[in-house]
């Protein structure tokens, strides 16, 4: 999945839905993923349940998308955990 900043989602929405209509593409603020812009199609399947896996609960994917971004943080530190 590509992703891109939220002034970039704005200023390039043309390319946005471009991009969208071939793949999800994440849109981070502040360096986290907010929301997925995705094609009708996909959103179709995902709501009529045909997607190629199964529904996941949020909260069960609010931990993976934190474990994921942790992950990526410790990579560009270096291997050093970052704290807030």
């Amino acid at each position: 999945m590509r992703s891109m900043s939220a002034r970039d989602a704005k200023n390039f929405f043309g390319k946005l839905i471009d991009v969208a209509r071939a793949e999800p593409v994440a849109i981070e603020k502040h360096g986290r993923t907010v929301v997925v812009v995705l094609s009708i199609e996909s959103y179709d399947l995902l709501k009529t349940g045909e997607g190629a896996c199964p529904p996941v609960d949020s909260a069960r994917a609010r931990t993976a998308e934190r474990l994921t971004q942790r992950s990526a943080m410790t990579k560009r530190a270096g291997g050093a955990d970052e704290h807030k």
